[in-house]
This record gives C-alpha cells, sequence and structure tokens, in this order.
C-alpha cells in the first residue's frame, strides 16, 4: 500500500467532495494519478448513490489503487432543505455501474464531512484546493461551522449548474445542483464578499464537451499495457471488461454502463466525464476558459427550482461570485487524463 495524503514539496494540497459514482471514481483516479496533487481528505455526499454506498465506494477505490491515509469522512444523509434523490439509473444499484469493488478495511473518520473540510482549511492556510463534484451540503453546512472558510482556500473548483445550457435533470438544472439548491445558493452567498477569489464553476455548458468515447477508452487501456476489445454499442449490457490490469478492468466495467446510459438518452454511445474536468482544473486552472459573473440558484420557481442564473450584464449590481468556464480544449484534457491515469494503472500492475 502507498500511503497518500502529505505528499512532495511541491505537490498542491487538494480537498475533495464526492458522491462516487462513476465520474467521481475516475476524477479521484486522476487527483491519485497525479504528481502535483496531494490529496488530504475526502468527503462523501449523499447524491449520485446513499452517503453510505458513498463512503463504501470511496474506500473500495482507495484500496483499488494500494493508497492507505486519506481520511475520508461521511457526510449528511441528504440534502439541508429537501429530500434526498439519487441516481442510480445513470451510475448503476451501488453507483459504479458494473464494476465490483474490493472491499476495504479502512473506515470512515470519526468527525463528519463539514468538519473535513474546515479541518483540512485549517490545516493548509491559503493553500488548499477545494473540488466539489456532488451536491453542495457538505460544504455549505462546512460553512456554516465556519464563515471564515472562502478565506482559508486557495482556491474551489465546483462541477455544477448549466449556464445558457439546458439542464440534465429538468429542463433547466443540473444534477447536482438540482439534488440540493439550498446548499448551493449558501455556497454562492458566501463566496460573494468583496476581495474573495471566486470559485471555478463548470457547468454542463462546458463538461458535456468532455466526451469519452470507446476509441479514447482503448487509448488508456493501451496507456497501462492492458489491452481490451474495444466496447460497441453492438456488445450485449453488462458486457465485462477482460482487461488484466485490475484498475482498467474496473473503470472499463463502470462506464460500460454509463455508455449504456447515454446512449439510451439518445446522447450516443459516450460518457461525459465531467468530474475528472474538474479535478484536472483543480490543479490547472489554465485549461479552461472563465468568465466571472454573479451566479444565483433559483429555489422556488415552480418550473425552475435549481436553474443557475448567471448576471452576465451585471443587472444586479453584486460583487462576481464565480469564475464560470466558457471555453475547453476537450484534446488537452484528454492527452493528460490517459497519460496520468495510464501511467498510475501501470505503476499497480
Amino acid at each position: 500500500m502507498t500511503t497518500q495524503g502529505s505528499g512532495s514539496s511541491a505537490a498542491i494540497p487538494v480537498f475533495a467532495d464526492v458522491d462516487t459514482g462513476v465520474d467521481d471514481a475516475m476524477a479521484l483516479v486522476y487527483l491519485l494519478a497525479s504528481p502535483d496533487a496531494a490529496l488530504v481528505g475526502i468527503a462523501a455526499t449523499a447524491g449520485n448513490v446513499g452517503v453510505d454506498q458513498v463512503c463504501r465506494n470511496t474506500l473500495g477505490l482507495l484500496e483499488l489503487c494500494g493508497v492507505r491515509g486519506i481520511p475520508v469522512s461521511r457526510g449528511a444523509d441528504g440534502p439541508i432543505a429537501s429530500a434526498l434523490r439519487t441516481a442510480e439509473d445513470t451510475h448503476g444499484p451501488e453507483g459504479l455501474g458494473y464494476a465490483r469493488m474490493p472491499s476495504s478495511g479502512s473506515t470512515v473518520t470519526t468527525y463528519d464531512a463539514a468538519e473535513a473540510w474546515v479541518r483540512a482549511a485549517r490545516a493548509h492556510p491559503g493553500e488548499l484546493v477545494g473540488i466539489a463534484v456532488g451536491p453542495l451540503t457538505n460544504l455549505a453546512l462546512a460553512l456554516r461551522a465556519e464563515p471564515a472558510l472562502p478565506t482559508l482556500l486557495r482556491r474551489l473548483v465546483i462541477m455544477g449548474g448549466a449556464f445558457d445550457y439546458r439542464g440534465n435533470t429538468t429542463a433547466v438544472a443540473e444534477w447536482n445542483v438540482s439534488v440540493d439548491p439550498e446548499a448551493a445558493a449558501e455556497v454562492f452567498t458566501a463566496w460573494s464578499g468583496s476581495g474573495l477569489t471566486p470559485p471555478t464553476v463548470l457547468g454542463l455548458n462546458l463538461t458535456e464537451h468532455i466526451a469519452l468515447t470507446p476509441t479514447l477508452l482503448t487509448r488508456l487501456g493501451a496507456a497501462a499495457q492492458s489491452p481490451s476489445s474495444p466496447m460497441s454499442v453492438l456488445d450485449d449490457p453488462g458486457t465485462r471488461s477482460a482487461a488484466a490490469n485490475p484498475l482498467i478492468r474496473v473503470l472499463e466495467d463502470a462506464l460500460r454502463f454509463y455508455f449504456e446510459f447515454h446512449f439510451y438518452q439518445g446522447e450516443g454511445y459516450l460518457a461525459h466525464l465531467h468530474d475528472p474536468l474538474a479535478a484536472a482544473v483543480a490543479l490547472d486552472p489554465d485549461l479552461v476558459e472563465c468568465r466571472p459573473t454573479t451566479v444565483a440558484v433559483e429555489l422556488t420557481g415552480t418550473l425552475t427550482r435549481g436553474m443557475t442564473i448567471a448576471d452576465w450584464s451585471g443587472r444586479w449590481g453584486r460583487p462576481s461570485n464565480a469564475l464560470v468556464g466558457i471555453g475547453v480544449d476537450a484534446n488537452v484534457f484528454f492527452e493528460r487524463f490517459i497519460a496520468r491515469v495510464g501511467l498510475f494503472a501501470r505503476r499497480l500492475g
């Protein structure tokens, strides 16, 4: 087992808040595979699946990757002001498609995910990069406990929202924000003070450009020196990976379900890697082009609850509280993802 968490002196301390489904798992693997990242903690958020399953998935993934020493903290059972909805139709009954994770002898921390955010920020003041790729429940609760949290972070990257773009949960709302819109509203409000570095917000308008195809997935297997038969829409549903490498096999089994979901939704036999893009941007903000603006979350609209609204024209007269991603070179992202994760998987054997 490799002990993680401290990293080299040049590595960026990163704290990840996840609701570990398929693309969350790939985001965590990207961070583990990146020599410029020191993953110092993980918060488990109820979202794609229930929070206890998220904990199991996260601990199992760390076990699979041969990693010890990264604290995983359990978050709240559900949103701060509404009932929890989960997305097993998208990510599979246990959140990771057809993949089966190893059991882990590790357990979650004795403190909860909100406290984990605060502890990590206080341990790395002005240095910690936060990444939130699930509902923002834990982060909102952390802000209630420590309102100065925005001043302690080096930067924050959020995967959430949809800007001048359709939703993927309702006609206008993106999944993460839609699950807990009150939490999202609290987070954007917390970063509304002047002098704060706004969070980088990657909405569907950006992340849906990061479309993983069977061809790209085959390249990942090759980079790991673990080739397998290219996936095809003609394959029987649930066909299992034949890759020899255990990490590549798990990723392929997870992604098979994700490919099938997108295909049945009429989007093609592909997978949108929303969360891995956020992980990459946490380490290198220059991967995306951003535009500063003020973002608010609709909480009461009958048809628009969970919609993220950007005041591009400055009509509200409020300080910017977000750097909204508006451009990305998908080829650059995939080159980096395949190189890093492929080498990481190859070293795991």
